[in-house]
C-alpha cells in the first residue's frame, strides 16, 4: 500500500490579526483575512493524518483541542466546546487508540493541546492516543522544560511531565527519528520558537514530498518572505529560515502543508521574476490523496 493523506481538523481559534500579522499594517493583512468586530481573524488547527507511513497511522499535530476550562476557552477565542479532532478523525476511519506515532512540531497549547481528553470539572489532564509514541525535537523539549517568560503561557504546564510518564516520548535531535526512519526527513528552526520540528513527508528520490510547515508558515499569505507573526521570537531570522528552507523545496517539488490557514491545506511552492515566492495549486483539503499525486 502507498501512503495517503487527510487533512484533519481540530478546534478553530479567533486570535488578534494584528498579532497573527506581526509588522503588516491592518490595510494590508486585513484584505487577506478578514477581522471580525474584535479584530480577530479565524484560524484552523489543522492536523496531517498519512495513513500507511512506514507501516503507521502517524498523526502531525493534533491542535489546540477541548481541554480549556471553559473561561480560558474564550480567553484564547477556541471557539468548539467538543474535541473537534477526534471527531475528524473518526471520519477519516479512526480513532486516536489507532494512531501509532504523533509527530509533534512544538509544545504551544494550539499545536498540542489536542494531546489531552476534554476539559471536566474536577478532573486532572489526561493524555489520549494510548498507543502513540510522541516525537518532539530535542532542543524543543528542553525549552518546554524551562519556559521563557515570553512564551511561558504558551505551554500546558502539566503536558511535559505527562509526555515523560507515558513511557512513549521520543526526543529527535538529527534528520531522522527511530520511529519513522527515512520515511520522514526533519528540518530545525528557531525563529518562532527554538527547536521547532518541521516534518517532510519524503516522495520518491526526496521529490514531491510534504511539509507540515507549522508556525513557521502557518498559511498562505506568511509564504512570503517579509510576513511575520508577534508571536514569533526572532523575525528576522525566522526569515533567513524560510527563505533557504523556500528555495530547497522549490527545487525539490515539495508542497506546504498548513496549519492554520481556515482555507487551504496544501499548495506548493511558485517563485516570481522579482524573488517573491508565493502558493500555488492550492488544494482545500485532502481527503485521502496519495503522496506521489
Amino acid at each position: 500500500m502507498s501512503t495517503r493523506l487527510w487533512s484533519v481538523m481540530g478546534n478553530s481559534q479567533r486570535l488578534d490579526g494584528g498579532a497573527m500579522f506581526g509588522n503588516v499594517p491592518r490595510a494590508m493583512w486585513s484584505q487577506w483575512i478578514a477581522p471580525d468586530e474584535q479584530h480577530r481573524i479565524p484560524l484552523a488547527c489543522r492536523a496531517l493524518l498519512a495513513r500507511d507511513l512506514a507501516g503507521r497511522n502517524v498523526l502531525f499535530e493534533t491542535g489546540i483541542g477541548a481541554f480549556f476550562p471553559p473561561r480560558l476557552r474564550e480567553r484564547f477565542g477556541v471557539v468548539e466546546e467538543r474535541h473537534v479532532l477526534l471527531d475528524s478523525l473518526a471520519e477519516a476511519g479512526l480513532g486516536h487508540e489507532d494512531i501509532d506515532v504523533v509527530v509533534l512540531s512544538h509544545l504551544h497549547f494550539d499545536h498540542a493541546g489536542g494531546l489531552l481528553a476534554p476539559w471536566a470539572e474536577g478532573e486532572p489532564p489526561r493524555l489520549l492516543f494510548p498507543r502513540a509514541r510522541f516525537l518532539v525535537g530535542a532542543a524543543h523539549w528542553t525549552r518546554a522544560k524551562h519556559p521563557h517568560p515570553r512564551d511561558r503561557a504558551s505551554f500546558i504546564p502539566e503536558l511535559a511531565d505527562l509526555l515523560e510518564q507515558s513511557g512513549r516520548l521520543e526526543l529527535v535531535d538529527g534528520p531522522y527519528s527511530a520511529s519513522l526512519g527515512t520515511a520522514v526527513r526533519f528540518h530545525f528552526s528557531d525563529g518562532h520558537t527554538p527547536g521547532l520540528m518541521l516534518a517532510e513527508i519524503l516522495g520518491p528520490e526526496g521529490r514531491g514530498g510534504v511539509l507540515f510547515c507549522a508556525d513557521l508558515i502557518p498559511g498562505r499569505p506568511w509564504v512570503h518572505l517579509p510576513v511575520t507573526m508577534g508571536y514569533d521570537r526572532s523575525p528576522e531570522l525566522l526569515i533567513d529560515e524560510k527563505r533557504r528552507l523556500l528555495d530547497e523545496l522549490r527545487g525539490r517539488g515539495v508542497r506546504l502543508f498548513f496549519t492554520h490557514d481556515p482555507d487551504c491545506a496544501l499548495a506548493g511552492v511558485a517563485c516570481d521574476d522579482k524573488g517573491r515566492f508565493g502558493p500555488v495549486d492550492e488544494r482545500p483539503r485532502l481527503d485521502g490523496l496519495p503522496l506521489a499525486a
